[in-house]
């Protein structure tokens, strides 16, 4: 087993060596690196390596801040929403929160009963529309999440605005591209 990358948790270790073809495809089956300099495939295996680092640290921070709040991910996507709603001074609905999350009026109710019951929102009337409620996160929800995901995004802005433009583009252009690799294909055949 390859010993752990500074700052990277020993675990992760031999999952790194996992987005290597010449360990995971040795056979080239799926990847073809021959004629493919060496500098070339460790430079590509270092760059999924550190993707995996980020996705891995990405789901420790929501993971701690579900912990933390006691929402799920969903539910963190709702607060989300209704934080950038109310700072843009938007009045939300339950089918306005259904539409964002994608999810059925029944799943948003429950969605919203729960986190009425666990303090992070309220009902209240409409302020233009007296057949509907608005839909406001509560005080203490917007303070906890503002310290946790809130912190954690300010931190990554920063770094983000301090990459020079080419540096920006190429993340850019690699991200996209990466974006769109083709999921849909895996079901034909």
């Amino acid at each position: 087993m390859d010993a752990a990358e500074p700052g990277e948790p020993a675990s992760d270790a031999g999952e790194l060596r996992m987005h290597d073809p010449r360990v995971i495809d040795s056979r080239g089956r799926l990847i073809d690196v021959d004629g493919t300099d060496e500098e070339q495939v460790a430079g590509a295996v270092e760059v999924l390596n550190a993707l995996f680092r980020w996705r891995r640290a990405e789901q420790r921070v929501s993971e701690a801040s579900a912990r933390y709040m006691r929402l799920s991910a969903t539910d963190m996507r709702a607060v989300r929403y209704l934080i950038v709603a109310a700072d843009a001074g938007t009045t939300v609905t339950a089918r306005d929160i259904a539409e964002h999350l994608g999810i059925s009026s029944a799943s948003t109710t429950k969605l919203l009963d729960r986190m009425e019951a666990g303090g992070h929102i309220r009902r209240q009337p409409h302020p233009s529309d007296r057949r509907a409620l608005a839909i406001v996160v509560t005080d203490a929800t917007r303070v906890a999440a503002e310290r946790t995901i809130g912190r954690e995004h300010a931190r990554r802005f920063r770094l983000a605005a301090d990459l020079g433009p080419d540096e920006r583009a190429a993340v850019i252009g690699f991200l996209d591209s990466l974006s769109r690799t083709a999921e849909d294909e895996w079901g034909e055949g």
